[in-house]
């Protein structure tokens, strides 16, 4: 839903971390100022002026969650570069209903472009794609995966989940017998070093009935901070 609020999360010198919406794109797609990216543009320039902003990753259209824009140039290079080198530590929470085949664990392999815009996972690992995940039961068959991504691959989370047969709950593309208020992926926390200074950031998905339920929030509220947890072997 396009028409959500966009709310800032921190606003540090040279750098702001946002809540983006579900179900908005990163950039433009039918009309000019309808992304992510144009709104926030938009919006911090009327609240602070901001006329420099530099986005250094990105979020699917249908996750919500955590996003850093850089706020100058050798910032916005900075991230860049430390994502490259995987020191900025992602995590994300999803919802999926079925018994996946595995209930945490290592999930790997290289990934090559499918059908209809999809992308699959191979048994080959010459350039894989590396997520940990724990799940945990929140109403009959249904679970609540927590994920921590050591790659960027384009969709890594929505073919990996996949793979182990959960396709993530309201996925238009991997899950499309799924109906569904949302698509079910949230970029749940951050944790990463700049300047000699140490940021962490964790927050809870606000929208979706699933992610409002009580055994799912008690759920979350449970694994906040999860970088402290005990984390399968790379």
């Amino acid at each position: 839903m396009t028409d959500q609020l966009i709310t800032i999360v921190d606003h540090q010198t040279d750098f702001l971390v946002i809540n983006k919406p579900q179900g908005m794109g990163f950039h433009d797609e039918e009309q000019i100022g309808s992304g992510f990216f144009s709104k926030i543009k938009a919006q911090l320039s009327s609240q602070f002026s901001l006329t420099e902003l530099y986005p250094v990753h990105r979020l699917d259209k249908m996750t919500s969650g955590l996003i850093i824009v850089a706020k100058n140039s050798a910032t916005a290079s900075a991230f860049q570069q430390m994502f490259v080198q995987h020191k900025v530590e992602k995590y994300y929470l999803a919802i999926a209903e079925g018994k996946p085949n595995k209930k945490q664990g290592l999930i790997k392999g290289d990934m090559e472009k499918s059908r209809r815009g999809m992308w699959k996972l191979l048994r080959t690992n010459n350039n894989p794609a590396i997520s940990q995940f724990l799940s945990f039961t929140i109403a009959p068959k249904q679970r609540l995966y927590l994920i921590k991504p050591h790659s960027g691959k384009t969709h890594q989370i929505r073919v990996a989940l996949n793979s182990v047969g959960v396709p993530i709950l309201g996925d238009p593309l991997y899950n499309t017998n799924s109906v569904s208020d949302r698509g079910y992926l949230h970029a749940f926390a951050l944790k990463f070093s700049l300047n000699n200074q140490q940021f962490q950031y964790c927050l809870p998905p606000s929208t979706g009935t699933f992610f409002s339920h009580e055994n799912t929030v008690e759920a979350i509220n449970k694994i906040t901070s999860p970088w402290h947890l005990s984390w399968p072997s790379l």
